[in-house]
């Protein structure tokens, strides 16, 4: 574990809590909520609303799950939320094959009922990836949370670390793949990184194992209405 805090707080990274302890969170944790603007890109947008994403970010996530694959047995649950209803964010999470995504959610907190309603999770089995004050909420509930750094927000850091609000504070930004890197961490902590790369690199049938468990997966859409969260299938 000294070797990986050293290696993390090298490239800027922030630890709120001894990696020892946020690995034994990790422990209980059966899924990942990720932010949108701000975590998979740098938060700017176009005309229509829309916001893309890196693939080095998409790989981190991929990654993520295969790691949880080899140290647990079970494919983590994982799921966008975010405020907009954004297509880049659709096209990610079908062709990812994510179980789901949140979207036009103003105040996140409203996705727990659906967490716990249809895929029986508690927001302490949730790891959280955020970065702004509308994912606030959220994070106060979960069981782990990564906040993804902005240098341009200094008081909201602040306010951040005065209220115990993250485990981690990457090094990197949104649009630098700060995301990725929070996902290299949580491999790190799981202890199985070199297993899960090895495996990948050589296309092994553990990994073809759990692809064939990850492609299954038909990704449920939520939009947030009045009174609570709605179910849809997008255009795409």
């Amino acid at each position: 574990m000294n070797d990986l805090e050293t290696i993390f707080t090298d490239a800027g990274g922030e630890f709120k809590e001894p990696p020892i302890a946020i690995s034994h969170k990790l422990e209980s944790i059966k899924a990942f909520l990720f932010d949108w603007d701000g975590v998979f890109n740098d938060g700017r947008k176009d005309h229509q609303a829309s916001s893309g994403f890196s693939e080095g970010n998409a790989m981190g996530i991929n990654m993520l799950r295969f790691s949880v694959f080899l140290s647990h047995g079970f494919n983590p649950k994982v799921f966008v939320v975010t405020g907009e209803l954004n297509p880049s964010a659709i096209g990610l999470v079908e062709r990812e094959h994510f179980d789901g995504a949140f979207l036009s959610v103003k105040d996140k907190v409203e996705i727990l009922p659906v967490l716990k309603d249809k895929y029986a999770l508690q927001p302490e089995d949730c790891a959280f990836v955020f970065d702004d004050i509308l994912d606030l909420s959220l994070a106060e509930k979960v069981g782990v949370r990564f906040f993804i750094r902005n240098k341009a927000n200094p008081l909201l850091i602040d306010y951040i670390l005065e209220k115990q609000g993250c485990e981690y504070m990457s090094g990197h930004n949104g649009g630098d793949n700060g995301l990725r890197e929070c996902c290299e961490l949580i491999i790190g902590l799981n202890g199985n990184f070199q297993e899960t790369i090895d495996n990948r690199v050589k296309y092994s049938g553990k990994y073809r194992d759990y692809l064939e468990m990850r492609n299954i997966i038909q990704p449920c859409f939520y939009k947030a209405t009045e009174p609570g969260m709605e179910e849809f299938k997008p255009v795409t």
